[in-house]
């Protein structure tokens, strides 16, 4: 592992070597380019914004500059400057830009796959020692000066083997979630346009939806509009679990991070949670989460929540609370929310009960309502499936890169062969 002088060396097997990072790769570093070399033709520019950024923008440059600088897929990348990270890179043909440096490997020493993978695990301890709390930064001398590990070629790939095989299997659920984020959009434009009844469409205030549908304010189909308990929350209170802004996301509830207070007498009643009901958050820092809604559904017994939050009961014989909170996280539905949140002098986005009463939903007949939300309901179970998945993999990716590459774990330990 990189990172100045390694602590564990003594503990390293006979047959590991204690190197520099200098020893065992080149590290070029990018071209300045100057702002005015930057154009919208040629080959784009690799900048540490769109390694941390797939969607970031490229600048282009069509001149000269040594050939040296130019980078092609496969090449491995280091971030040195205001971020640290290490990156494969498969973009095609463009230019490096300062602050990131090309790193290649001493084939006499280490394989192309372990070092990039000695990249990766030594990052996390340079931005450990380097200068800057946000905004890290690592001279080449310091890098190039760190010390790594290095074992035998054999077990070289080995490791580098097993750490592709868990990262590749991480891309796959990365993909499926994609795939599924994607279809479920695609889907929810349909349905709530469309429906399931093959029937002519009409347009509306919402735009256009099936023409046996109606659209009604919220006020009209809801029992009740009431905002959270003032009570103060904390890790440590014994109390009752309250439901903040960070438990609402993704149309669920996560329980994940809860806090525990002490409702009210008055509060005990009328403020706890039963299932069905819907959470919307009335306050938050970027705007188009001003709205976020998710569904309460007995995540945990006794549950409350807090004065950030509007609950919406409904009458689940006339809208089903899982169709208004699929429609609640629509295009349209988000913006009409959001659109309505007023800036406060704080800096925060706020809507009241009186703004969702003025929510215009789609309303189908129950049956419909229901057929729409279990469908939409089988997307994100398969999406959940595979975040759980990526999750898992995740967390046994870190200790295997951790294990692997400090000798902890070794690979004849783990019976994979390369």
């Amino acid at each position: 592992m990189i990172g100045r002088q390694l602590g564990y060396a003594a503990l390293l097997p006979a047959e590991w070597e204690v190197t520099s990072v200098g020893e065992i790769g080149t590290y070029l570093n990018g071209y300045a380019f100057k702002p005015e070399q930057w154009g919208a033709n040629g080959d784009p520019i690799i900048r540490i914004q769109n390694l941390n950024d797939r969607n970031k923008p490229f600048n282009y440059f069509d001149g000269e500059v040594p050939d040296k600088y130019r980078i092609r897929n496969g090449d491995i990348l280091v971030s040195w400057s205001a971020s640290l990270g290490t990156f494969r890179w498969d973009r095609g043909d463009a230019w490096l830009n300062q602050h990131i440096f090309k790193a290649s490997p001493n084939l006499s020493s280490v394989t192309d796959e372990f070092f990039y993978w000695v990249m990766v695990h030594g990052i996390e301890r340079i931005a450990e020692n380097a200068r800057g709390s946000t905004m890290k930064h690592v001279t080449g001398k310091e890098f190039n000066n760190s010390e790594v590990a290095i074992p035998p070629l054999l077990e070289q790939k080995k490791i580098a083997h097993i750490l592709s095989t868990v990262q590749q299997a991480i891309e796959a659920q990365e993909r499926i979630i994609q795939t599924t984020t994607e279809l479920k959009k695609a889907l929810m434009h349909k349905l709530f346009t469309q429906g399931l009844r093959n029937e002519p469409q009409k347009q509306t205030e919402i735009g256009p939806i099936p023409q046996s549908w109606e659209v009604l304010a919220l006020s009209e189909i809801a029992e009740s509009f009431q905002y959270g308990t003032s009570v103060k929350c904390a890790y440590d209170v014994k109390g009752k679990a309250v439901l903040r802004i960070p438990n609402v996301v993704g149309g669920a509830v996560d329980i994940s991070d809860l806090k525990f207070g002490k409702p009210k007498s008055s509060e005990i009643t009328n403020l706890r949670l039963q299932s069905g009901d819907l959470l919307f958050v009335r306050t938050n820092g970027v705007q188009e989460n001003a709205g976020r809604c998710s569904l309460f559904e007995n995540e945990i017994v006794d549950c409350y929540f807090a004065s950030y939050l509007i609950r919406v009961r409904l009458d689940s014989h006339t809208l089903n609370p899982s169709f208004l909170n699929e429609y609640s996280r629509t295009e349209t539905g988000t913006s009409f929310l959001s659109g309505k949140a007023i800036r406060t002098a704080d800096g925060k986005f706020n809507i009241n009960s009186g703004t969702l009463k003025t929510m215009l939903v789609p309303v189908p007949g129950i049956e419909e309502q229901e057929e729409i939300a279990t469908m939409l309901s089988l997307i994100d179970t398969k999406s959940s499936s595979a975040r759980a998945k990526l999750s898992a993999l995740q967390d046994l990716f870190r200790t295997l890169l951790h294990e692997l590459m400090t000798a902890k774990t070794r690979v004849h330990e783990l019976e994979i062969s390369a």
